[in-house]
C-alpha cells in the first residue's frame, strides 16, 4: 500500500447511496473506512468498516481514530449517514425529532469537526454532505424535519467553505431530490416520479458521481450542487 494513496470516511455506507459512494471511491483507488449502524466486515483489504451511530461521538471518534491508525491520514470525509421521518408536522413526536437530529446533524457536527481538524494539520480535504433538494415544499410530501436538518447542513457547508478555505480545505454538499433506494418502497416510486421535472427517480450511482465531480473539481467549494431532475429550479 502506497503511503500516498488517499482515504475517504463515508458514513451511511452500508446500503443505497452509501454503498455506491464506496464503489465510486474504490474506483479511483482510494482506501475507505465505511461506517454504518449495519455495515459487514469487508473482504477488500483497502475497505475498513465500521458499525455504530455515527450520531454517537464515541463512533465519530473510533472511525476517525481508525482511519489514521490503519490508513495514517484523512483526504475526504464523505457525511452521507442521514434518515427522513414523513409526518405532517404536528404529528411528529419529540421521539421523532431526536432521531433526526441525531443521525442529520449530530452525525455531521461529532465527525466533520475531528475530520477538519484532521485536514488542517495536513493543509488539505474536503468535506462533501449529502443534504437534500429541500429549497421548496411539496404539497403532501411532508418534508419539515427534512428541510430543518438538510437546510442547516446546507447553510453550514457554504459557512465552514469560507472559515476552513484559508488552510486548503474545501467544503461542498449534493443535494438529491427522490433517489432509487430501500427508504423508498416500489409502490410509491409513481408518486414520487411526478416530484422531478425529469420525470423520474434518480439512481444512487447518479448521486455518486456527481460527490466524485466535486472531489475531482479543485476549484468549487462552498456549492450545493442540486442532483434531483430540476426539482429545486420550479415545477
Amino acid at each position: 500500500m502506497s503511503a500516498s494513496q488517499k482515504v475517504v470516511i463515508v458514513t451511511g455506507a452500508s446500503q443505497g447511496i452509501g454503498a455506491e459512494i464506496v464503489k465510486a471511491f474504490r474506483k479511483l483507488d482510494y482506501r475507505v473506512v465505511a461506517t454504518s449502524r449495519t455495515i459487514k466486515p469487508s473482504d477488500d483489504p483497502n475497505v475498513v468498516t465500521i458499525a455504530g451511530n455515527i450520531g454517537d461521538p464515541a463512533t465519530a471518534q473510533r472511525v476517525m481514530s481508525e482511519a489514521i491508525t490503519r490508513f495514517g491520514r484523512v483526504d475526504t470525509l464523505v457525511n452521507n449517514a442521514g434518515i427522513f421521518i414523513g409526518k405532517p408536522f404536528t404529528e411528529n413526536t419529540l421521539e421523532d425529532y431526536n432521531a433526526v437530529m441525531n443521525v442529520n446533524m449530530a452525525g455531521f457536527y461529532h465527525i466533520t469537526q475531528l475530520a477538519l481538524a484532521e485536514m488542517v494539520k495536513q493543509g488539505s480535504g474536503h468535506v462533501v454532505t449529502v443534504t437534500g433538494s429541500i429549497d421548496n415544499g411539496v404539497s403532501g410530501s411532508h418534508t419539515a424535519l427534512a428541510a430543518l436538518t438538510k437546510g442547516g447542513l446546507n447553510a453550514a457547508t457554504r459557512v465552514l467553505a469560507i472559515e476552513y478555505a484559508e488552510h486548503g480545505i474545501r467544503l461542498n454538499a449534493v443535494a438529491p431530490g427522490v433517489i432509487k433506494t430501500p427508504m423508498h418502497p416500489e409502490e410509491y416510486h409513481d408518486m414520487l416520479r411526478s416530484f422531478h421535472p425529469l420525470r423520474r427517480i434518480g439512481e444512487a450511482s447518479e448521486v455518486a458521481s456527481a460527490i466524485v465531480f466535486l472531489e475531482t473539481a479543485e476549484f468549487i467549494t462552498g456549492e450545493v450542487l442540486h442532483v434531483d431532475g430540476g426539482q429545486s429550479a420550479g415545477r
